[in-house]
């Protein structure tokens, strides 16, 4: 997942991993009061109109709030080898995508409900702070020994504060983000694309600097667990240096006059009554926004009627997500490489570099209009034939497996494996990106009533995505019984 995640964005969550959130395509046709402004929308899209420097920091907040689900996911090596002995260790990953995700959805909808009640800045320094510190605890885990079972529920513990403070995280930035309009908005779409990669990449290369000069012979959970502390030490270590320059540039950006000229009407809408009814207009104008996190002003009637509208739109990126995190990485990190001569922890640190790429990569197809599918049976179809990676999955050369169910590998190359495994990533960011961008496109989706629909079909499909996430996370424990032939939350 990607180790994305995610979980308060359009496309966020992208993930356990989590997914990169799409502008609506209707973004270029803004209207106010039923008025066409089409001709001011380059004013409004125009690089040049926004300060670079506020773009970057909106970049670095993108990243923030996919940062740490990434990180955890990352660091499930060395969380696995602490676990050594334990009858939690194989059902760990489970565990903790589960439970992750779990504690987004709930989250979301708070969120959701309270994101204009409270400042902008106030809500996301706070919640990266909290980050700031959940991950400097996860590196003094990596210098502490306590007990497995002591060990598995700090983890989970930090999982879930981490995964409510991301939601209240990304609703706060998305609110101000939505003011600067579709460029800033782009920013920290990039940004939450991009940081599965480098975290990936980070970690490939501290665990190349982890078992430089050791062998992989005779290798087990004991032997190279020094070699995993020190590869989590040091991403979870750049991890937490860098949320830290994120909130120093976020306190900084709040002090600039570009920022406070468009966000200073969130800052202040707590504390400032509306005096007219077109002040009140005005303001529902200005704070409403393409983004997934921003509160629905419409009736439970009309959430309803989307809902049963998009249904085809929703379901398919909710099956998406599903099939993801019911192998992902649950099952593709219990899968070993078949030559003797690769360290383990540098074949699981590149299958996260490669998932992420491949996703990375479907996410980048999209950027080009003649490659997205808009048809929603074909969208749903494809979600559906994604179902066939679990079997090859299972076909590859997966550990763990019961003595009187033993599996003998038929995909023996781990060329081969790889490859699938991007396949999985490319087609997870794809199809679940184009239905994203498809739900809320007035243009290209004839069941939506009008513009005031729009933000609701996001909203829903966000919801979706989430609620994806968590079943898959539950999924996964079903997929390791088939393997285990086993009690899958004990073993």
């Amino acid at each position: 997942m990607s180790h994305r995640r995610p979980a308060s964005s359009i496309s966020e969550f992208e993930a356990p991993y989590q997914p990169v959130s799409q502008l609506p395509d209707n973004h270029d046709q803004l209207t106010v009061d039923d008025t066409s402004v089409g001709d001011d929308v380059n004013t409004l899209v125009s690089s040049s109109a926004m300060d670079p420097r506020i773009r970057w920091v909106y970049f670095m907040l993108g990243a923030a709030g996919l940062l740490p689900w990434n990180a955890m996911m990352n660091a499930t090596p060395f969380f696995i080898t602490r676990l050594a002995g334990s009858p939690l260790q194989q059902s760990f990953t489970s565990y903790l995508s589960m439970t992750f995700t779990a504690t987004q959805l709930m989250s979301l909808a708070r969120a959701t409900a309270t994101v204009k009640q409270s400042s902008p800045s106030w809500r996301a320094s706070r919640a990266m702070s909290i980050l700031a510190v959940l991950v400097s605890l996860l590196v003094l885990s990596t210098f502490i020994h306590i007990p497995p079972g002591w060990f598995f529920t700090f983890v989970i513990l930090n999982g879930i504060c981490q995964a409510g403070s991301v939601v209240y995280l990304s609703s706060a930035f998305y609110a101000g983000a939505s003011l600067f309009g579709p460029a800033c908005l782009q920013a920290v779409m990039t940004g939450q694309a991009a940081v599965a990669v480098v975290v990936s990449s980070v970690q490939v290369m501290s665990s190349i600097a982890s078992v430089w000069g050791e062998g992989p012979e005779n290798v087990n959970m004991a032997e190279y667990g020094a070699a995993e502390e020190r590869s989590a030490s040091i991403f979870l270590s750049i991890s937490a240096l860098f949320l830290v320059a994120t909130i120093m540039a976020h306190s900084w950006m709040t002090t600039l006059p570009a920022y406070k000229a468009k966000v200073g009407v969130l800052e202040q809408h707590k504390r400032s009554p509306i005096t007219s009814d077109s002040d009140s207009d005005e303001l529902q104008g200005l704070v409403v926004s393409p983004g997934p996190i921003m509160a629905s002003t419409d009736s439970n009637a009309q959430v309803l009627r989307v809902f049963k509208a998009n249904f085809i739109y929703q379901f398919t990126v909710f099956y998406v997500f599903v099939v993801t995190l019911a192998v992902f990485p649950p099952i593709t990190i219990s899968i070993g490489a078949t030559n003797p001569k690769i360290h383990p922890l540098l074949f699981t640190a590149f299958h996260f570099l490669i998932f992420n790429i491949g996703d990375f990569a479907g996410r980048y197809i999209c950027s080009f209009p003649r490659l997205i599918i808009w048809s929603a049976r074909r969208q749903v179809t494809l979600a559906a034939l994604r179902t066939l990676f679990i079997p090859l999955f299972l076909m590859c050369n997966v550990q763990g497996q019961s003595s009187t169910n033993v599996i003998t590998p038929i995909i023996t190359s781990d060329i081969l494996y790889m490859l699938i495994l991007c396949m999985f990533g490319v087609t997870n960011g794809y199809v679940s990106s184009i239905s994203m961008i498809a739900a809320p496109s007035l243009e290209h989706n004839p069941r939506l009533k009008g513009r005031e629909d729009v933000d609701v079909a996001a909203t829903v499909a966000n919801f979706c995505l989430t609620a994806g996430l968590a079943v898959g996370s539950v999924a996964s424990f079903a997929v390791r019984a088939a393997i285990c032939d086993c009690n899958p939350f004990t073993k």
